[in-house]
């Protein structure tokens, strides 16, 4: 997060680098400072003349450079885009890094290495260092999600519930390019001032307000064992939906948290717990011993690599998921 915020208070001061590195495996920021800067410096007029695109696979360093040596015809910057660099031949690096070291003041290229990180051993990492703007983006942890969701949802202004927030956490993971694709729908949809809440979830993103990953949990944290068991079967049925491996992830949180509120306390900043939910999240705390939750850990990691086929297991998800309730509700000290 701090290289995104870096890279776009300069682009905001309009101090552009000749050119950005992106890397990481999270594609949300790689794609919002590509848009960002592409939306500042192209216009309309001049878009056919100073905006080239190439693609890692099917272009060279010298096609980039060469393109990068042309002077712009209309716009201050030609500007140069290489989409899915992580597909470009390594040998090819040495001469953009070359370049690099000699930039052309009138280019921007912007190198979208996606879902790894760049190697820093290569020449063109430690030029970039020196002469451009490198950027490497980590998956951000769940419980900076609803903080993300949050301000996202502030800077597009749009207001939203603790609830749907939450709904839309612990349904959709941390894929923060859905996340924002789903924030924008609704900043369409929803009258303005209107604070968006589950039944604008249910009803335009198609997450259940009674069926859900959060509902599911929370029946689990407080006991409910039929209703838990009622909305495992719709989960189950709508496996397209409600991948297990989304459910699995959203379980392993919720009992992290849980283990990690008997060990920080009160301060839930440490936690990420939505403060709406606190109290629950107390309560809950209070049923299970730290051991309970151990073991309940233990129980949803061994799902898991079932799902995934480790160890033998062949298994439908459908059965994994009853059988891991069953379990769960079964915990003793």
């Amino acid at each position: 997060m701090q290289d995104y915020i870096k890279i776009l208070s300069n682009i905001k001061k309009e101090h552009y680098s000749p050119f950005y590195l992106l890397s990481g495996k999270e594609n949300y920021f790689i794609d919002s400072i590509s848009s960002i800067l592409i939306n500042k410096i192209v216009q309309k007029s001049s878009k056919e003349f100073d905006f080239t695109k190439f693609y890692g696979q099917d272009t060279s360093a010298s096609e980039i450079i060469e393109s990068a040596r042309r002077f712009p015809m209309l716009s201050k910057y030609n500007l140069i885009i290489v989409k899915e660099a992580q597909n470009m031949r390594i040998s090819e690096y040495d001469y953009l890094a070359k370049y690099v070291s000699q930039p052309s003041k009138h280019s921007i290229i912007i190198f979208c290495y996606k879902n790894r990180e760049f190697d820093k051993r290569k020449k063109l990492y430690k030029n970039v260092k020196i002469y451009g703007e490198f950027g490497n983006f980590r998956n951000i942890n769940d419980y900076q999600l609803i903080n993300w969701l949050r301000d996202r949802a502030n800077k597009i202004g749009l207001e939203i519930s603790p609830i749907a927030t939450e709904l839309l956490v612990s349904n959709i993971g941390n894929n923060l390019s859905r996340l924002d694709s789903e924030l924008k729908k609704l900043n369409i949809i929803v009258s303005e001032g209107e604070i968006v809440n589950q039944e604008h979830i249910e009803k335009y993103i198609g997450i259940s307000k009674d069926f859900n990953i959060f509902e599911l949990q929370s029946a689990i944290g407080l006991g409910y064992f039929s209703k838990a068991f009622q909305i495992t079967k719709f989960l189950s049925s709508n496996s397209k939906e409600n991948p297990i491996v989304l459910i699995l992830g959203s379980l392993h949180t919720y009992f992290q948290k849980l283990i990690l509120l008997k060990t920080v306390g009160n301060d839930i900043s440490r936690v990420g717990i939505n403060p709406y939910f606190i109290e629950e999240y107390k309560r809950v705390s209070e049923r299970f011993s730290a051991k309970q939750i151990s073991q309940a850990l233990e129980y949803i990691m061994k799902a898991d690599l079932k799902s995934k086929g480790i160890g033998g297991y062949n298994k439908k998800d459908e059965t994994l998921l009853e059988e891991l309730i069953l379990k769960l509700f079964s915990i003793k000290n």
